[in-house]
């Protein structure tokens, strides 16, 4: 019986006295290997893109919780809809894998700086959520659990701020309610008009504050109030919901909403100060966010996540890669017969050859295994060069959509092949030339000797 060592020398040195057939062969799982390759790269690319473009929306492992309604309940439910309260808090935090729960109140008030106002849209916090939940600020510092009368911004806030005395003209445009200079392509941003950071602010419910009023007040009506507040953070730009909100200490925004209602004699429902306008929930592993959006809606309550669209998004780039992958294969099938072509083509020269080793007393395993090795290697060796190949084409391609995409101010990879990617190419284009050598091998193993011998 051989040993392995020189089962793959005999392999190599027959390769190589039959260079020109062994080179055509090889080019043929190049071509396929590197066909393959290049194609699942672009849905690489593709899925990697969506989860850029999602990222850019907010983070992928929260979910968006908004109170319950009667045709969401489920069928076992009975009783009022579900609230969202500290007790749902609580419930929340308790789900296995839940790391932070984020409960959030909602007013849309009036905020002036001076002369410029604008609308803002105040979210109640608790300050001690807002690392768990990755705000980050590019000025000043995040709330803390001892400030009353502090706020932050998000970063787009400045900008929505304007001055009611001034008319916009020609090459400005309306943000929210804010005037700014339209940028070109290339020119830099203008700086905001207002420094929150240093202004002295007032907010009110008063959506006619600082501007002039439509018709007199009713003297019997008490006006609503005026707050001082201080800003004391401008949160880092994420191309999300967090740019055009403020954030104020929670305890802080509903002792303003209750005075706010006090003074203006209107009725809330029962508990409803005590109620949140919507929570988020932040799961450790992406993976388990599915199963707690459906724990949470089990519960009777309305979930939104990212993973919703990202699951869409996932599908239709699995049936884009499908279809690239499968023109990819069209190549590779083609030089999986050029193997076994080209094998069974050395069998019927190599006849006389297989006769006198099995007449030497070599094992018929180790013919088999003679066929499969070389085989292999042209399968291997094509996977590799096509890997190479494919690698500069990837490389190639980067830099052409790299520039065309830098002009419109967006940099990504067009194609991305994967360590993953790479290494299953190379494992598949081996096991194509095993399978392709497997029937000519099994030929070769079960030839006569004597008729081996006695052919020409």
């Amino acid at each position: 019986m051989m040993n392995s060592k020189d089962l793959f020398q005999m392999s190599f040195k027959n390769l190589l006295q039959r260079k020109t057939r062994t080179i055509l062969t090889v080019l043929g799982v190049v071509i396929g290997t590197g066909s393959i390759v290049i194609m699942l790269s672009l849905g690489i690319a593709m899925d990697t893109s969506f989860k850029e473009d999602l990222a850019q929306m907010g983070s992928l492992n929260i979910i968006e919780v908004q109170p319950g309604y009667g045709g969401s309940r489920m069928k076992n439910q009975k009783g009022p809809d579900v609230k969202l309260d500290d007790k749902a808090v609580t419930t929340f935090e308790e789900i296995p894998g839940v790391v932070a729960v984020m409960p959030l109140k909602n007013a849309n008030l009036k905020m002036g700086a001076g002369k410029m106002i604008a609308h803002v849209q105040i979210m109640g916090v608790r300050p001690d959520d807002l690392k768990e939940f990755d705000f980050e600020v590019a000025e000043g510092r995040l709330l803390q659990s001892s400030d009353k009368e502090a706020i932050i911004f998000g970063a787009q806030v400045p900008y929505n701020f304007y001055n009611p005395r001034l008319k916009s003209s020609g090459g400005e445009m309306m943000v929210g309610h804010g005037i700014i200079v339209e940028p070109g392509m290339d020119q830099p941003r203008p700086k905001p008009q207002v420094n929150l950071l240093k202004s002295n602010l007032i907010i009110t419910s008063d959506m006619e504050y600082g501007e002039k009023r439509k018709a007199a007040s009713d003297p019997k009506t008490t006006p609503p109030k005026q707050y001082e507040i201080k800003g004391v953070g401008i949160l880092k730009e994420g191309r999300n919901e967090k740019d055009y909100q403020a954030y104020l200490n929670i305890t802080q925004l509903n002792q303003m909403l209750k005075e706010e209602d006090t003074g203006s004699g209107s009725r809330k429902k029962p508990d409803e100060d005590k109620q949140y306008s919507n929570i988020k929930v932040k799961v450790q592993d992406i993976e388990n966010v599915e199963e707690v959006q459906k724990q949470i809606k089990g519960m009777g309550y309305q979930t939104f996540s990212l993973t919703d669209m990202l699951d869409s998004m996932k599908k239709t780039s699995r049936t884009i890669q499908a279809i690239l992958a499968g023109i990819g294969a069209i190549s590779l099938l083609v030089a999986a017969i050029g193997i076994t072509n080209t094998m069974v083509m050395s069998i019927y020269e190599r006849t006389r050859e297989i006769g006198i080793i099995k007449v030497l007393g070599a094992d018929i395993r180790d013919i088999k295994k003679l066929f499969l090795i070389e085989a292999g290697l042209i399968g291997l060796g094509g996977g590799l060069i096509g890997l190479v190949l494919s690698c500069a084409v990837s490389f190639i391609l980067n830099k052409i959509g790299m520039q065309l995409m830098g002009d419109m101010g967006v940099a990504r990879s067009i194609s991305i092949i994967s360590p993953a990617l790479a290494l299953g190419a190379v494992v598949f284009s081996s096991l194509v030339g095993l399978i392709s050598g497997y029937a000519p091998a099994r030929r070769a193993m079960n030839l006569s000797a004597l008729d081996a011998i006695r052919s020409d």
